[in-house]
């Protein structure tokens, strides 16, 4: 039964959640056949919706009434979940958000790839820890805290309006107050709280994002699974209360590794293009896996889970199925992780990556791990894995891909193919753009393992390695 509104929304009563769909939203019919795209539902649920976007095909609609619960449900255990956009499968079922999510993974290389699946595909890989699992948090600072429905019905007046915390989802100025995070674990909670505290303490301004005014804009904290710390502070500009904050935090938390901080008067909050302070403490914390020693900067890329980091990896290296005398590439190499987890079975790899600090730091990172088999460059991979580069490094037998969320360029898509590796092992965050980029691959490559893996609990994404063979 559909319902409208003066304001053209419509209400939908009585809708069966029937899946779960993109973005983490839960997915049902509407009597008039268009799909309704559902925040902070369950598939099983029966719910009554309000419509707050309409397209073509589709509606985008928020619960007003649950009429029934799914049994797909588990209780949210933040106090955050609804508002905060960070963990949006809360309220469902481990083996639920698992099921959902290799089920995306499949669908999308189906759909979007026109891949012919293998006979048998591996069951996706779940995650050990099912929250506080994150090695990296970034957190904002904001004069102008989000306020809670149950605040604004108070009628109290908020005096304090400072926040630290996390955008809310589609609101790129409003942020959400945090009291607890359950994706870090270790002292960040602790950090966190400390920061904001003393930061009022200190009177010093949190950050208007509209006005480009304030002192304080956001906060990182860096974990590792060798109990390493990392803490990064942006400031807006040079005060004499910089200094004392941080000291302040060194003196709370003496096990922190690494205290930086950066000055930062651009439009973002992205340090790629700003020189790194250190206060205290090294430029860096450490990683281990296996034996090797991997040295993580502030500007580092490293998968945000680390014990499911080397599930992951381990996927990668039996996909690979080195013998000892091969030529790997390994494309978006990031700090070198992958590369040097698997150089001891290969004859060399060569990484490429774009950003120079984490070339450097994987240089290093060899270096430390007395692997001398490895090579780095840096640069733009569409300029970098040119027509040159396999006469100039030799004819890879196997490449290894790991692209950012977005994919690979079409460029590094059509020069897999012009060098015509004999096997490719494709990890991606990304299954969709994954499958675009399969798409282009099939008249070239069979598809022959697909492995799903858990790296975000508590969230619809998922990491995906599949392994590619040439077709002769």
């Amino acid at each position: 039964m559909a319902k409208r509104r003066r304001n053209k929304h419509i209400e939908f009563e009585n809708l069966q959640v029937i899946d779960a769909g993109a973005k983490g939203k839960a997915v049902a019919k509407a009597p008039d056949g268009r799909v309704v795209f559902i925040d902070n539902a369950v598939p099983g649920d029966v719910v009554n919706v309000q419509t707050y976007r309409k397209r073509k095909g589709f509606y985008h609609a928020r619960v007003t009434e649950v009429v029934s619960y799914s049994d797909k449900r588990s209780t949210p255990v933040c106090e955050h979940f609804g508002t905060c956009g960070g963990c949006k499968w809360q309220n469902m079922q481990y083996e639920s958000q698992l099921f959902y999510k290799e089920k995306e993974v499949l669908n999308n290389l189906v759909r979007i790839g026109k891949v012919e699946l293998p006979e048998v595909v591996s069951p996706i890989v779940g995650s050990e820890e099912q929250y506080f699992y994150r090695n990296k948090m970034e957190f904002s600072f904001s004069n102008n805290k989000w306020l809670t429905r149950e605040q604004i019905d108070s009628g109290e007046e908020i005096e304090n309006k400072n926040a630290l915390g996390f955008n809310i989802p589609g609101m790129w100025d409003k942020i959400l107050d945090l009291n607890k995070c359950h994706l870090q674990g270790g002292p960040s909670n602790a950090i966190r709280d400390f920061v904001k505290a003393k930061a009022i303490e200190l009177e010093m301004p949190f950050f208007d994002v509209r006005k480009k005014e304030g002192l304080l804009r956001n906060l990182m904290i860096r974990t590792s699974s060798t109990e390493d710390v990392m803490v990064l502070i942006q400031f807006h500009h040079e005060d004499e209360n910089n200094e004392v904050l941080l000291n302040a935090i060194q003196k709370e938390f003496p096990s922190i590794t690494s205290l930086l901080y950066v000055i930062n008067d651009k439009g973002n909050d992205t340090i790629y293009d700003l020189d790194v302070q250190v206060h205290y403490g090294e430029d860096h914390i450490m990683e281990e896996m296996e034996g090797l020693k991997f040295k993580v900067n502030a500007k580092s890329f490293y998968q945000t889970n680390s014990k499911q980091a080397y599930v992951l990896y381990k996927i990668v290296r039996d996909f690979a199925a080195l013998k000892g005398d091969e030529i790997v590439y390994d494309l978006y190499t990031g700090t070198g992780t992958i590369a040097q987890f698997v150089a001891k079975d290969a004859k060399k790899v060569i990484g490429v990556e774009a950003v120079p600090d984490a070339i450097l730091a994987a240089e290093e990172n060899a270096k430390r791990n007395n692997i001398d088999n490895t090579t780095f460059l840096v640069g733009d991979m569409r300029k970098v894995f040119d027509d040159n580069f396999a006469s100039t490094y030799g004819s890879p037998d196997l490449i290894i891909t790991d692209p950012p969320r977005e994919g690979m360029h079409p460029d590094v898509v059509k020069q897999l193919i012009t060098i015509a590796a004999p096997r490719i092992v494709y990890v991606s965050c990304n299954s969709a753009t994954q499958a675009r980029d399969l798409e282009m691959l099939k008249e070239h490559y069979k598809l022959t393992k697909v492995q799903p893996v858990d790296m975000f609990p508590q969230t619809h994404h998922v990491e995906n390695v599949v392994l590619l063979e040439k077709l002769s």
